[in-house]
């Protein structure tokens, strides 16, 4: 089971319980400390408009990386006509796809009814009747409890038909999917729910007028989900005040350093050096390189630019993303050429092949990166990576083609020197790679 860090004790938990010795599918312990007054309040007080409005007013935006503000974008589902089925969704995205980040399913294992109880308020606010979890078929224990959660809340009148004597009725179903990375992207997760090749639409229309099955459908993170019952009970105003002002609330973080590793709820708007340092005193005196902020498709900053807020906007401007929450911290021993390269691979290999610049595109910016890092390039390689990389985002279908250029991109803007001696001078400079060296030889 992963970690879970220690933070400062005046740092809010919302997400993750402080007390690990907690059972998690303890319903009475959970309604003890709390859970369930928000969807109390939510049906039997606020009602449909006023729950959205709650949810817009705090400032709560997508926990999937774009962030979105979620109060939009249940506002315009609830508000798209359903057709002729009168059905709407809610979708939570607990898939996971990044293999760096274990974030979601700490989340889901540790606070399964957050999770599900920010679920059946989303379906009451927007009308519907149908809300899902999907979550990876290989996370079982992830599995288990969310199944186990769910038959509580219906035995307890949580969920299920007329909750709490409210009228509103909401089916909670477990969905395991298996796929690729992509279908952390959730169009792509949509076709995988509705059992077709999982790849990514054109947008708009957006999910919320027409998504799973054409009905209007919210999809969150399930970090954003499991934030909404603490919102409804503490008000919206208290959440604002929490994390930075363009970005209220915590968000969970999953940290690699070469001294430690785990996951942290951390107040959106804490540096990069201070969510490294809650892997421990090791990781926080350890002399950094670099740090891969976003996942596979992020940006890898040098470590000058540790004191940058781990926050959408403030991480954008410098070339890296929240992504799905993964910070890697990597030490003088890596080679920024070889992370890059090998970054760049995964996410073409992962790609689903839809449109020709992520299909082609992707796979010819690693052949670049591939090499550059055995020390054979050609003389128009690097601007012929920085060409491609420009052509790929600016015709990109989804997030993943727009993001997967990232790492050699952001590695180029940081880490010229470092290319240029794989380049100019078959040398790596941190002795990972083995660039073939040609030496030049005198005729006889």
């Amino acid at each position: 089971m992963t970690a879970i860090l220690r933070t400062p004790g005046d740092w809010p938990a919302i997400l993750l319980p402080r007390d690990e010795t907690i059972d998690p599918l303890d319903l009475a312990a959970a309604r003890e400390r709390g859970a369930f007054v928000g969807l109390r309040r939510a049906i039997q007080d606020l009602g449909p408009t006023g729950t959205i409005a709650t949810v817009a007013a705090s400032g709560l935006r997508g926990r999937g990386g774009a962030g979105f503000p979620a109060g939009e974008k249940w506002r315009a589902a609830a508000a798209s006509p359903t057709g002729v089925s009168g059905r709407r969704y809610v979708v939570a995205n607990g898939y996971g796809a990044d293999p760096s980040s274990q974030t979601d399913r700490t989340l889901l294992e540790r606070n399964p009814y957050a999770v599900l109880e920010g679920l059946v308020i989303a379906a009451a606010a927007i009308g519907a009747t149908d809300a899902i979890v999907a979550v990876r078929t290989d996370a079982t224990d992830a599995i288990r409890v969310l199944e186990t959660a769910a038959a509580a809340m219906l035995e307890a009148n949580l969920a299920g038909d007329d909750i709490m004597g409210s009228g509103n009725s909401v089916e909670v179903t477990i969905r395991p999917v298996q796929g690729a990375y992509m279908l952390g992207e959730e169009t792509v997760l949509l076709k995988a729910l509705e059992g077709k090749r999982g790849q990514p639409e054109q947008r708009p229309p957006q999910p919320a007028t027409s998504g799973l099955f054409g009905q209007p459908t919210v999809v969150q993170n399930v970090q954003t989900l499991a934030a909404i019952p603490w919102i409804l009970a503490n008000g919206a105003a208290a959440f604002a005040a929490i994390g930075s002002r363009a970005s209220p609330g915590t968000i969970l973080v999953s940290v690699r350093a070469p001294a430690g590793a785990g996951v942290a709820e951390v107040p959106i708007g804490t540096s990069l050096h201070d969510i490294i340092a809650l892997a421990g005193p090791r990781a926080a005196a350890a002399k950094l390189k670099a740090l891969i902020v976003g996942g596979p498709s992020g940006g890898i900053l040098p470590a000058e630019l540790a004191d940058t807020a781990y926050e959408y906007e403030a991480l954008r401007a410098v070339g890296a993303h929240i992504g799905s929450g993964a910070i890697v911290a990597a030490d003088e021993r890596a080679c920024i050429v070889d992370l890059a390269r090998l970054l760049t691979r995964f996410c073409a290999d992962e790609a689903c092949g839809k449109t020709i610049p992520c299909r082609i595109g992707l796979r010819r910016v690693s052949e670049i990166g591939d090499r550059i890092a055995t020390g054979v390039p050609k003389p128009t390689d690097v601007q012929l990576l920085a060409d491609l990389s420009a052509d790929i985002v600016g015709s990109a279908l989804c997030d993943h083609e727009r993001l997967a250029t990232l790492p050699l991109a952001s590695g180029m803007r940081y880490f010229r020197s470092e290319l240029d001696e794989h380049i100019l001078r078959s040398s790596c400079p941190a002795g990972v790679c083995r660039p073939i060296a040609v030496a030049a030889t005198s005729a006889h």
